[in-house]
C-alpha cells in the first residue's frame, strides 16, 4: 500500500416567516388621479380617488399611507441615519482606502436644503365614501382612523386632495439634477395606500429603501407646461393631441390651444406609477412583437451626437435580448416598457425606469425588475435580495447573451471578443463580480443574514452586497445544487404560479423542491437565514490495492453537495458527486462528455467524507471541488491539488 498524506495543507501543492396566504389573496386599489404641475415654483396640486378594495378576510379599522417626499427634509429619519452612517468608515477590500458608509449620494445634503429645495406632501382633505376622516401625519407615513371599518371583500372610495412640492434631486425622485440636466424625476409623488397583506400592515417609513405596493389600476391625468415632453408608467390616452412620438404612425398631431398640454395616462395592474418630465426630452421608439413598444426617453443637455448613438444603441439593445428574457425568464405581459432619463442611477418602475445614462448592462438590470419586483411584488423591505439579487442574476445572463450575440453579427470586433472571453473565463460563468464581492463582505465581519429589514443593516456595505450579490449567488448555487437546466424550469415555474401574488421565500423554495424533487429549505436555512461560510478541502488521499482514497473535509459550517473533478495523466476525466444529505435526491448528469460517479449522500453532521477511486493514485494528475466554482466556498487556495510526477513510477 502506498499511502500519502496531505495535513493542515502541507505537501502537494495547493492550487423566515410563514408561507403567502393559502388562497393568495390580495388588497386591491383602483387609483383616478389629476394633477397640475407649476414648472415655476415646482409645485403642484392634485386630487385623488382611490377605490380600495378589502379581499382579505379581516376588518380594518384603520389604514395607512405613504407620504415619501416629507423625507427630503431636514431631520427627517432618511437625513438623520444617512448623517450617522457617515460617521461609520470601513475599508471594503475594493477600492482601497477608508470609506464613508452613507450613500454617496445623499450624505447630508438633506439637512441644508432650503425651503424652496425640500420636498412635501400634503394631505388637504380626506374622505371615505363622502364622510370626513381623521388623520395623523407622522412624517412619512400618514395614519387614518376610520369612522366606519372596512369590511372583509368590499370597497370603500377614499377621496382626497393634496399639494406637494418637488424636492431637489437627492434619492430616486426630485428635479434638477445637476449630472442629467433632467427637470423632473417623479417618483413616490403621490400618497400611496399601504400594503396589508396575510402580516399586517406594511406602513414602512422611507429612510433608505425599498418599496412594497399594492396592485391595482392608475388613471393619471397630469396638467404641465406645454414644452414639456413626459415619459413613464402606463399607456398615453390622448397621444393623438400630445404626439411627441407617441402617436400611432401615420397620425395627425392636433394639440390644444393654450400654455399647459394635458397628458393622460392608464397603467392596469401595476403597484405603483412614475413619470418624468423635461421641455428637451427626445423620444426613441422600437416596436416589437404582438405590436409591443420600447420607449426611450432622454435629455442630451450638450448636444453630443455620441449620447444620441449610446441611447439608439439601448434601445436596439432591448429589442435583442426581448425574446431571450421572455424564454428564460417568462413573458412581459404589458404593452409597453419606457427606458426614461432620469433619477440618480437606475430605479425601477411599473412599465418603465428611471436611469441616468445609456448603460445597457444597468438597463437590462431595471428592466428585469419587471419580472421580479413588477410581477412577482415582493415585499422588498423584508426579502430587498428576492428583487435585488435575482434581477442581477437575470441581468447578468442577459448581458452574456447581449454580447454573444453582437459578436455574431461583428465576428472581428476585438473589444466584444474581450468581452466576451473574460466572461466566459471568470468562474463562476457570468456571476464572477458578485462571487467577488460576496468574499469581500463575508470576510469583512460586517455581514449579516439576508432576513435582516432592509432599513435595518448596520451598514450600507453590507446591505449593498448581501441583497445584490448574495441574492445573485442564491440562484447561481441553486443551479449548482438541482442543475442549470432545473434551475432554469424552476424560475419559469415560479413565474407561472407566483406573478402578481407577493410570494416570499419559503414559497419560491416550494417551487423549487417540486420541480427539482429535493429537499431545499436546508439551503435556504443556511445561506439566507445566517451568514455561516462554505469551505470544503481536500485533506488527505492514499492508494489501497491499486485504488484511490480520497479524503474530504468540511472547513465551514455550511454544508452542501460536492462536484469532484479529477483529471488523469493520460487526458482522461472523470466527476465524482457527493449529494448533500439533506437534500434527499441527486442532480441529473449535467455535462454527458465526462464519465460521473454518483456516492453516497454525506452527511453534514460528518466533518469528513472519503470517496474512492478505481486508479492508482499516481495515475492521477489534478483533484479539484467544484470545478465550475458555483459554489461560494470562501477559501479555494484548497480547492485543488495537484499530483506531481514522481520520477521513475510506473
Amino acid at each position: 500500500m502506498i499511502k500519502y498524506f496531505i495535513l493542515s495543507g502541507l505537501a502537494f501543492s495547493l492550487v423566515g416567516p410563514a408561507s403567502a396566504q393559502p388562497d393568495c389573496w390580495q388588497q386591491r386599489v383602483k387609483y383616478t388621479m389629476n394633477v397640475s404641475m407649476d414648472v415655476h415654483t415646482n409645485q403642484f396640486a392634485g386630487t385623488q380617488s382611490l377605490a380600495y378594495t378589502n379581499n382579505s378576510p379581516d376588518t380594518l379599522d384603520h389604514v395607512f399611507y405613504h407620504l415619501y417626499w416629507n423625507a427630503f427634509q431636514p431631520g427627517s429619519m432618511m437625513d438623520t441615519r444617512s448623517r450617522e452612517l457617515g460617521k461609520i468608515t470601513y475599508s471594503s477590500g475594493r477600492r482601497g482606502g477608508e470609506q464613508q458608509d452613507w450613500d454617496g449620494r445623499v450624505r447630508d445634503r438633506i439637512l441644508n436644503l432650503k425651503p424652496d429645495e425640500i420636498g412635501y406632501q400634503k394631505v388637504l382633505s380626506l374622505t371615505m365614501n363622502g364622510v370626513p376622516q381623521d388623520y395623523t401625519v407622522d412624517e412619512t407615513i400618514l395614519q387614518v382612523k376610520l369612522s366606519k371599518p372596512i369590511l372583509p371583500h368590499s370597497t370603500v372610495v377614499f377621496q382626497m386632495k393634496f399639494e406637494a412640492q418637488v424636492p431637489l434631486q437627492i434619492r430616486r425622485s426630485g428635479r434638477d439634477n445637476p449630472q442629467t440636466g433632467v427637470r423632473y424625476s417623479m417618483s413616490q409623488w403621490y400618497p400611496k395606500m399601504c400594503e396589508y397583506d396575510y402580516e399586517g400592515w406594511h406602513p414602512t417609513p422611507y429612510v433608505a429603501r425599498e418599496f412594497y405596493g399594492v396592485w391595482g389600476d392608475y388613471d393619471v391625468t397630469i396638467s404641465i407646461d406645454k414644452s414639456y415632453l413626459l415619459g413613464g408608467t402606463g399607456y398615453l390616452v390622448n397621444a393623438a393631441q400630445v404626439g411627441y412620438g407617441y402617436e400611432a404612425p401615420g397620425v395627425n398631431v392636433v394639440r390644444p390651444a393654450g400654455d399647459d398640454m394635458v397628458w393622460h395616462f392608464v397603467a392596469p395592474n401595476v403597484h405603483d406609477f412614475m413619470w418624468a418630465a423635461d421641455p428637451e426630452f427626445r423620444h426613441l421608439v422600437r416596436r416589437v412583437s404582438e405590436g409591443r413598444v420600447i420607449n426611450v426617453i432622454y435629455k442630451n443637455k450638450d448636444h453630443d451626437p455620441h449620447v444620441d448613438t449610446a441611447w439608439n444603441n439601448l434601445a436596439d439593445a432591448a429589442v435583442l435580448v426581448l425574446p431571450f428574457i421572455e424564454k428564460t425568464f417568462g413573458p412581459y405581459p404589458w404593452k409597453q416598457y419606457s427606458f426614461v432619463h432620469g433619477g440618480d442611477g437606475g430605479m425601477e418602475y411599473p412599465m418603465s425606469t428611471l436611469i441616468n445614462g445609456p448603460s445597457v448592462g444597468t438597463a437590462f438590470h431595471e428592466w428585469m425588475h419587471s419580472w421580479y419586483q413588477g410581477m412577482m411584488g415582493t415585499n422588498e423591505s423584508e426579502y430587498a435580495w428576492m428583487d435585488e439579487g435575482f434581477t442581477s442574476y437575470a441581468a447578468a445572463r442577459i448581458s452574456a447573451y447581449y454580447y454573444e450575440q453582437r459578436l455574431k453579427r461583428d465576428p472581428g470586433n476585438v473589444n466584444l471578443q474581450q468581452i466576451v472571453e473574460r466572461e466566459k473565463t471568470q468562474l463562476p460563468v457570468n456571476h464572477a463580480s458578485a462571487y467577488n464581492s460576496y468574499f469581500v463582505l463575508a470576510k469583512s465581519g460586517y455581514e449579516e443574514p439576508l432576513t435582516t429589514h432592509a432599513d435595518h443593516f448596520n451598514t450600507n456595505f453590507a446591505y449593498s452586497i448581501a441583497s445584490y450579490s448574495k441574492g445573485e449567488m442564491f440562484l447561481e448555487q441553486l443551479g449548482y445544487i438541482t442543475g442549470a437546466a432545473v434551475r432554469d424550469k424552476i424560475l419559469l415555474e415560479y413565474y407561472r404560479l407566483w406573478r402578481f401574488k407577493h410570494p416570499n421565500v419559503n414559497d419560491f423554495v416550494v417551487v423549487a423542491q417540486k420541480v427539482s424533487g429535493m429537499q431545499l429549505d436546508w439551503f435556504k436555512e443556511y445561506w439566507v437565514n445566517t451568514t455561516k461560510t462554505i469551505d470544503y478541502k481536500i485533506d488527505s488521499l492514499w492508494e489501497q490495492d491499486g485504488k484511490s482514497d480520497i479524503r474530504l473535509r468540511m472547513v465551514g459550517h455550511m454544508p452542501m453537495p460536492i462536484d469532484v473533478m479529477v483529471t488523469y495523466k493520460d487526458g482522461s476525466k472523470e466527476l465524482a458527486y457527493i449529494p448533500q444529505y439533506l437534500q434527499f435526491g441527486a442532480k441529473a448528469v449535467e455535462d454527458p462528455s465526462i464519465p460521473r460517479t454518483v456516492f453516497e449522500p454525506w452527511k453534514w453532521t460528518s466533518p469528513t467524507y472519503t470517496f474512492e477511486l478505481k486508479h492508482r493514485l499516481l495515475d492521477i494528475k489534478t483533484i479539484e471541488i467544484d470545478p465550475t466554482q458555483r459554489m461560494a466556498d470562501v477559501d479555494r487556495e484548497n480547492n485543488k491539488l495537484e499530483i506531481p510526477v514522481v520520477p521513475g513510477a510506473p
